[in-house]
């Protein structure tokens, strides 16, 4: 189950195409949006290094929170070269299922949960890990497991097997 909802949020975060995807719903999966997008294509590279793309393809529903290539830039110089070499294919797969939550969690429900939970809400990631989402200043917000945020750029990519968001940075588990 793990390998398929890992795949499922590769195939969603391959999906997001930022310009007019906005719609309720969409015939296409979330990998075949992001390989289209343009934007995304250091997140489609990693989920072939990884094997997930299967997995993001399948049923879901996923909610991935999808970094674009300009987030992945913003790592330190070497990291993403690292990650992509075959010997780091498990470290690769866990990076990118921190990115993937079951369920289809659009910007409404995510909202409501965080103001239910004063301002933040817990998330369980395909991973294993933790991921908060914080509502300020109005706009929706990952905090990973180290502390660093993520601005949520495009909400509500909707999609046949799930919703992509948009980040404007990689997070990463302890």
């Amino acid at each position: 189950m793990f390998k398929k909802i890992a795949l499922g949020f590769v195939a969603a975060a391959l999906t997001v195409s930022v310009a007019g995807a906005q719609s309720d719903t969409s015939s296409k999966d979330i990998v075949d949006t992001a390989v289209a997008a343009g934007s995304f294509n250091t997140l489609a590279k990693a989920l072939q290094a990884a094997d997930l793309v299967d997995t993001l393809k399948g049923a879901g529903p996923f909610t991935v929170f999808a970094p674009t290539d300009a987030a992945f830039n913003r790592l330190p110089a070497g990291t993403v070269d690292m990650l992509l070499k075959p010997e780091s294919a498990g470290t690769l797969k866990d990076v990118l299922t921190y990115h993937v939550v079951a369920g289809r969690l659009d910007s409404r429900e995510l909202t409501a949960w965080a103001r239910k939970g004063g301002g933040k809400t817990e998330l369980d990631t395909v991973s294993g890990d933790k991921l908060w989402v914080v509502l300020e200043g109005g706009r929706l917000w990952l905090r990973d497991e180290k502390g660093m945020n993520a601005g949520i750029t495009t909400a509500d990519v909707y999609q046949s097997n799930g919703v992509i968001h948009v980040i404007d940075a990689v997070v990463m588990a302890k």
